[in-house]
Formats: C-alpha cells, sequence, structure tokens
C-alpha cells in the first residue's frame, strides 16, 4: 500500500511538472504614457502590457469610456461615470499616443512567473463582461490606482513605494498638472470643495499616472526585490500638452478687470442716483447659473470631493433671484434683502477665507469683491429710488377739460 502511494505521488510530482514546463513565461510591464492635450489627458495615462513566450502581446486598459452612452454628460456631472477595463493587441494601443506625439515609457516589473500569472488570471477575471464596467473617480479609483491593487494582489501582498510626498494635496498635484490650462483649473477650483485640500501621502499621488512612474523606480515588493527590472522609451515623444495660456488671458488678469468696471459703475451710478441694471442683471445671472451647478455638486452628485464646498455661499440661486428681481420695482424690498444676505454672506466668506481649509483660486477674491460692491451698491440705489405708483384712474363721466 505504502509503494502505491509512493508511486501515485510521483506521478502526480511529474504531471505537475511537465504542466509548469508547459506554462507559458510572461513578461508583465507598465506602460506609461506622458500628458497629451486634452483636458482628461492632462495627467497621462497608465496600462499594463503582458507578452507571452507563446508570442501574445496584449494590454489591459482600465481607461476604456464611451461618450454615446445616454445621458453621459449628466452621468459625468453626477458622477456617475462608468469606465471599463478592456483587453487587446498592444499595436492597437500605440497609435493613437504616437499621432499625439506623446511620450510613451514601458518598465518592466520583476514578477515572479507565479506572480505574473497570478496577476494574468486576476486581470482575466476582470476583464469579463459582468466585471469589466466599474465606477470612474478621479482621485481614488482610475486607470492607474485600478493597476496597483492588481499589482498588490499578485504579489500576495503590498508593494512598498518610496514615501516621498511631491505636491501634499490632491489639488496642488492637479494645479502642478494643470499649469497650461488656467481656465480648467479655475472650474475645478470652482467644483471641488475642501475634500481635495486634505493631506495626502505619496501613494494617493499616483492617481497621476506620471507620478506612478515615477514612484515605482524605487518601489520594492515585500522580499525586497526591485519592482522594476529595466525601463524602455518605446516612443520618445515630446510636450504634448497645450502651450502655456498667456498672462493677459487667464482668469487672474479678468477677474479684476471685471472688478475695476464694477467700480466704475457702481460710482457713476452713486453719484447719478440711477442705476445701469444690464450690467449688475448680467452679474447676478452668471453667479446665479454658477451656483445653481455649485449647489447640484454639493448637494446632489455623488462626485468625489465637491462637498462640503464653502463657496456655496456666494455661488447659489440667490443670484439669480437678484437678475430678475432688478427689473421689478414692486419687487424693491425683497431685492434689498436678497442683496443685503448675498453681500453678508460673501462678504464673511472674504473675511475667514484664510482661517479654513478649502484653498482658492487667486482669482475667487477680485470677482467675490464683484459681488459685494454691486450688492450694497443695490441695496442704496433700492432705497433711493421712488416707487412708481400707479396713475389714478379716470372717472367714466369725468368730463375732459377742452382745450
Amino acid at each position: 500500500m505504502r509503494r502505491l502511494l509512493t508511486l501515485i505521488a510521483a506521478i502526480c510530482c511529474l504531471t505537475l511538472t511537465g504542466q509548469a514546463a508547459e506554462r507559458d513565461s510572461l513578461t508583465v510591464s507598465l506602460i506609461t504614457c506622458w500628458p497629451g492635450p486634452e483636458i482628461y489627458e492632462l495627467e497621462g495615462h497608465e496600462a499594463l502590457r503582458i507578452r507571452s513566450s507563446e508570442g501574445t502581446d496584449s494590454v489591459w486598459n482600465y481607461g476604456l469610456f464611451d461618450f454615446s452612452e445616454p445621458n453621459f454628460v449628466y452621468r459625468f456631472v453626477k458622477g456617475q461615470t462608468d469606465y471599463k477595463l478592456g483587453a487587446y493587441p498592444f499595436a492597437w494601443f500605440m497609435p493613437s499616443y504616437m499621432a499625439q506625439n506623446r511620450q510613451v515609457v514601458e518598465q518592466e516589473l520583476a514578477l515572479t512567473q507565479d506572480e505574473a500569472h497570478r496577476l494574468r488570471e486576476i486581470l482575466r477575471h476582470k476583464a469579463l463582461p459582468q466585471n469589466a464596467r466599474y465606477r470612474y473617480k478621479y482621485l481614488t479609483d482610475n486607470c492607474a490606482t485600478r493597476l496597483l491593487v492588481n499589482l498588490d494582489s499578485a504579489a500576495g501582498s503590498p508593494i512598498s513605494y518610496p514615501d516621498t510626498v511631491a505636491f501634499g494635496t490632491y489639488r496642488n498635484a492637479m494645479r502642478f498638472y494643470h499649469a497650461n490650462y488656467p481656465w480648467y483649473q479655475f472650474g475645478i477650483d470652482l467644483a471641488l470643495g475642501a475634500g481635495i485640500d486634505r493631506k495626502i501621502s505619496a501613494r494617493d499621488e499616483m492617481f497621476a499616472p506620471v507620478r506612478l512612474a515615477e514612484l515605482a523606480q524605487g518601489a520594492k515588493f515585500a522580499d525586497g526585490r526591485d519592482l522594476v527590472r529595466q525601463n524602455r522609451v518605446l516612443f520618445e515623444g515630446a510636450d504634448a500638452k497645450l502651450p502655456p495660456t498667456k498672462w493677459w488671458a487667464g482668469p487672474l488678469l479678468w477677474s479684476w478687470v471685471v472688478l475695476a468696471i464694477s467700480l466704475v459703475v457702481c460710482m457713476i451710478d452713486l453719484r447719478r442716483g440711477k442705476m445701469f441694471r444690464l450690467w449688475y442683471s448680467l452679474w447676478f445671472l452668471l453667479t446665479g447659473v454658477a451656483g445653481l451647478l455649485v449647489t447640484f455638486l454639493v448637494v446632489i452628485s455623488s462626485h468625489e470631493a465637491t462637498s462640503p464646498n464653502v463657496l456655496i455661499l456666494w455661488l447659489n440661486p440667490i443670484g439669480l433671484l437678484l437678475a430678475a428681481g432688478l427689473w421689478w420695482r414692486k419687487l424693491a424690498v425683497a431685492e434689498i434683502i436678497l442683496a443685503g444676505i448675498n453681500a453678508l454672506a460673501t462678504g464673511l466668506l472674504l473675511l475667514v477665507w484664510a482661517f479654513q481649509a478649502q484653498s482658492a483660486n487667486p482669482a475667487f477674491f477680485p470677482l467675490m469683491a464683484v459681488s459685494v460692491v454691486l450688492s450694497i451698491t443695490v441695496i442704496i440705489l433700492e432705497r433711493r429710488l421712488p416707487s412708481k405708483k400707479p396713475a389714478p384712474a379716470r372717472k367714466r363721466n369725468q368730463p375732459r377739460r377742452k382745450r
């Protein structure tokens, strides 16, 4: 009986050895694509490349999405954008980045064959149609962060990355990558609140693929092995981002221009005792529309870091009521009350900004001052202007005076 068991064990060992020998050899690499000109390309892109000794060469890409999906824009604003993991030949991956002249770098990883095969099985499972879609989050769940999680799973324990913090907060990181796009950063600072101003670790900074590639160079497995075996530049490319925005075309200068115009308009109106309603209503209309968006993001959207956002004290739907009320003298009292609330809330926000956590775009402060100045001027002028009383009705039997 013992001899029989020994013979069975030997046969099993030979079988497993033969299977291991027949197993294809895998080479796994991180593929980092440097930033491109489009807004969603400013942090770059990350994917995995897996080459097999059998001749297959595939890319595993978590960055697939479809603009043509129903209600794509609404779902994006609401924070319900879904991306997908897809696998396809690597030869299909490169041309679009080469056409944009974007640098592409390959970092070959020092995975053991067991780890490489485990990673491929993980990706195969997650690429199944029922598993491929995921709820995309710009900062915490994207094409780069998903790969970090998969690599940890394949390695059996977390990979250690250098704890070298470059930016300190998500907002600082975004400002670095968006430096040539000040209007885009203006919108980011408008829409996202204090959540992106909290302190983050170096690993958190790897939401940006370029930052992931930098830190991967010094990363190690739990047993001390280097994560990266070697580097290759697959396509040299160049800086594919748009050139820096001229200083005179950025939001900061134009915010001061709007403030200067508003001060001139207010001084003229106060001297003549008459309101140039078009300027006031246009400004309050703009802040009201922006306020609808900020309110939507704070109250309804599930986007990360849109709430809390202290800018809601300045940008809220009150602006729409102010814009409409300026054209009806019957609403003068309500207009004065709303303008007072607007001036008080925005003025307090300006005063206490330095003592709260949320960081502001420098262009916000002149624009907040515009709201305060215009609101105060509305209060003064609405109190001065006489209310229009309807003309008395003429009696039916009253004779007309002859000339």
